[in-house]
């Protein structure tokens, strides 16, 4: 294995910075760090010295705890709580998801953790600016330097960003900022069907989040620029922060010229990316300004999608021959098909691109390292060290004018360390969701980063397979109906939280700080809550103040899902459909108590349910337009069975005040109902019908809903208040009729009374068609 790397003036000037940020906490921890700082010319300390100064660092201070950052946010309300962070180190695997706490934790213990880790730093070790850095990710994401809500390491990627483009400005001093977005993600994840399509779709999903990785890779190089000059990637997104140069702008044109060219030719034109950048004076990266940048060129990003391939029209105008369609993706631009499983004598055909997302998708099971390495042909790729492997993905980036053609392959791990099978020639390797101080050491990589994936899935039971539970397996291991379940959610309003939330607070270090936070819920907090429920959700409702009020559908750990994507700010999970409904509550009440149940930091979710042979595409499509119907509820809300309610409906935490101050006078005369919501009846029905009361009782819940629903359609263009003795009261007299007919053993039970109280209120009269869809799937019979 080579030495330490030979470092470019940007990398020095990254090295530095980053140094410094380690000094600190090493002064403070009393850590003898005895080791030589890098070296820098006088016009990149300079450089350095305004980016310190810029960022507002406090260096005679010592790290404090960290104070929760969605707390300064305020599109119609704050919170009236003050939260911190705990100081605790970043777990080396399966992080739990941390909570907020009213009180500013003891520092000893992450003191203790730091003061040993420095003091066993080698002078190769501090050349190291990804070790270093991941130090700073591991132990100061919670802590603060000065500014009590900028944690130090965004403070620190921060101050690289503009210090790296102060030293390459050029007269005009002014800084850009760039942005990224690869459009077209959802045609080509979902449009496919066909057998084993979960795992596919799982392996689409990873794909683009590499095809991401590599534009982000393409402008790092280009620019010359190190990667904690990155503010955010995933999702299909990036932010970067480089000097305002014509060069720079030069080559960022260059690099979309090249990454579209290869994505016509790969996906004949359905995705694509929008790349463009905004001026900004350094000044305005520590005032809201910088909001203002960011709206800009995220507005630049929507112009560029609405002329897609603009400068490509005489390619996507030439004619081509078309062949038989690939029976995954539809395509019919490829003159050949294969069989999508090898091993299937019978299985459907498809194009390379499907047959290789098949393949992918059975690697991803167990995956610690991706390895990235970089060749100037096309030709065949060598095995490294001289072992069978073979790259999964290839990158086949063409030649233009100004940028050589070029090939970035890909190789898949399950260890994070294996000697015969990595390339000494590597560029980089990707830990994957993996804080392991010791993995980022010289002796082992060159240059290794950590890649965040929302990576979780249950392993199939067939033993002739490897990877992923399929949709059949799925449905069969689900309690009642044999479904598979399909859940997205994505965070509310988190455009318009990253453009104006932060207010006067909105500087570059907080907006990074933001952009972590969320990205780490969603990639890296969920795995551990679904790998862990019981250890690390349902053990601590009694000890964590936010999660007092939690509650659980069930106390089942909960483990048959599948990730098809989790990152920036949603998710798309599928899985047994009863646990896929039960991770979607998990999922709200977690993310509220990570946020310090922010007023304005909510989720919405939308959750169908399809058997193994419906096309999975239109099951997403379903969960989509359910998620739609939720955010069309005023947001906070979940749409399941067709039925649109608030989170707190469904978990029957809805009290007097949360009601609409007309309804509330119109129904005072009524008291509050025992149980007030749908999971609350929808638990103690169950409890107390057997299968065939349980189907009679059903069956007349349903008759009362439909007869309130088309009451209501024929009244709907009466005046609102004119419908409300149909909506809270038409139901009386046929659940009265329902609950004569149940039996005396039944009726006389005193536990039974608040069901019967409950179901007369006018206040659950809204609910009775989830209700009895629930109760139903429940208890069909397999």
């Amino acid at each position: 294995m080579k030495n330490t790397p030979t470092l470019t003036q940007n990398h020095k000037i990254a090295l530095a910075i980053v140094q410094k940020a380690v000094r600190i906490l090493a002064t403070w921890t009393n850590s003898p760090l005895e080791l030589t700082d890098v070296t820098l010319p006088e016009s990149p300390q300079i450089a350095v010295t305004q980016a310190i100064n810029l960022l507002e660092w406090q260096e005679s201070q010592t790290p404090e705890p960290l104070r929760v950052l969605f707390d300064q946010v305020q599109l119609t309300q704050r919170p009236s709580s003050t939260y911190y962070w705990n100081a605790v180190a970043i777990a080396d695997t399966n992080p739990p998801i941390p909570y907020p706490q009213p009180q500013q934790s003891e520092m000893g213990e992450i003191q203790d953790a730091i003061r040993q880790v420095l003091t066993h730093l080698t002078p190769l070790d501090w050349q190291n600016l990804s070790l270093l850095t991941l130090i700073l990710e591991k132990f100061a994401s919670h802590l603060s330097l000065g500014q009590e809500d900028v944690a130090l390491i965004d403070l620190t990627r921060a101050t690289v960003a503009i210090a790296v483009a102060l030293a390459n400005a050029s007269t005009t001093r002014k800084l850009m900022l760039i942005a990224g977005d690869l459009s077209g993600i959802q045609t080509f994840i979902y449009t496919i069907s066909s057998d084993g399509a979960l795992k596919s779709l799982r392996a689409r999903s990873f794909y683009l989040e590499l095809v991401t990785e590599e534009v982000v890779q393409q402008l790092l190089d280009a620019l010359e620029l190190p990667r904690t000059t990155i503010i955010y990637a995933g999702g299909g997104n990036l932010y970067l922060i480089a000097a305002a140069t014509p060069e720079n702008c030069h080559r960022i044109q260059q690099v979309q010229q090249q990454i579209n060219q290869w994505l016509l030719h790969h996906f004949q034109g359905n995705i694509f990316l929008a790349l463009d950048s905004q001026e900004f004076d350094p000044q305005a990266v520590k005032t809201a300004e910088f909001a203002q940048s960011w709206s800009t060129v995220t507005q630049k990003l929507a112009q560029q999608k609405s002329r897609k391939f603009a400068q490509n029209l005489a390619d996507m105008m030439q004619p081509r021959p078309a062949y038989d369609p690939c029976r995954v993706c539809h395509r019919d631009d490829v003159d050949t098909l294969h069989p999508l499983n090898p091993h299937e004598p019978d299985s459907v055909l498809a194009c390379d691109t499907c047959r290789q997302m098949f393949q992918l998708g059975g690697e991803l099971f167990h995956l610690a390292a991706i390895i990235r390495s970089h060749r100037q042909d096309k030709g065949e790729s060598p095995s490294p060290n001289g072992s069978n492997s073979q790259p999964l993905l290839s990158f086949q980036l063409p030649a233009t004018e100004e940028r050589e053609a070029v090939t970035i392959d890909y190789r898949l791990y399950p260890n994070w360390q294996n000697w015969k099978q990595i390339d000494p020639n590597l560029d980089t390797v990707f830990l994957v969701n993996d804080w392991t101080i010791d993995h980022y050491s010289f002796r082992h990589y060159r240059n290794a980063v950590p890649l965040l994936l929302g990576n979780y899935g249950q392993r199939t039971q067939k033993e002739a397979e490897s990877g992923f539970m399929s949709a059949a397996e799925l449905a069969d291991i689900a309690q009642g109906i044999q479904r598979v379940g399909y859940l997205r959610m994505d965070v509310d309003r988190l455009g318009q939280i990253f453009a104006r939330g932060l207010g006067e607070k909105q500087t570059l270090a907080r907006v990074a700080g933001l952009s972590r936070l969320i990205s780490y819920f969603f990639k890296v907090y969920l795995n551990s809550l679904a790998q862990s429920r019981q250890e690390k959700f349902l053990s601590l409702r009694d000890t964590v103040p936010v999660l007092a009020n939690v509650q659980a559908l069930s106390e089942s750990p909960r483990r048959n899902l599948l990730f098809i994507y989790a990152g920036g700010d949603d998710v798309f999970i599928s899985g047994a459909w009863n646990e896929v409904v039960e991770f979607g509550f998990d999922v709200y009440q977690c993310f509220r108590a990570y946020t310090g149940h922010h007023p304005d930091i909510t989720l919405s979710g939308g959750i169908s349910l399809a058997g193994v042979k419906f096309p999975l595409y239109q099951a997403a499509h379903a969960a989509g337009e359910a998620e739609e119907a939720a955010k069309g509820n005023g947001r906070q809300s979940l749409s399941l069975f067709g039925q649109v309610f608030k989170w707190e409906e469904w978990l029957g935490r809805v009290n007097l005040a949360a009601l609409d101050p007309e309804v509330r006078e119109y129904l005072q005369p009524e008291t509050q109902p025992p149980l007030w919501g749908v999971f609350p009846l929808v638990y103690r029905l169950n409890q107390h019908l057997d299968q065939y009361y349980s189907r009679r009782f059903v069956r007349h819940l349903l008759i009362t809903a439909d007869l309130q629903e088309k009451m209501l359609d024929r009244m709907k263009d009466q005046p609102e208040k004119q419908q409300w003795d149909t909506r809270y009261f038409l139901h009386l007299p046929k659940i009265a009729y329902t609950l004569a007919r149940l039996p005396q053993s039944v009726l006389n039970q005193p536990t039974f009374q608040p069901i019967r109280v409950s179901l007369k209120s006018p206040y659950n009269a809204p609910y009775f068609r989830a209700i009895a869809t629930w109760i139903e799937v429940l208890n069909r019979e397999k």
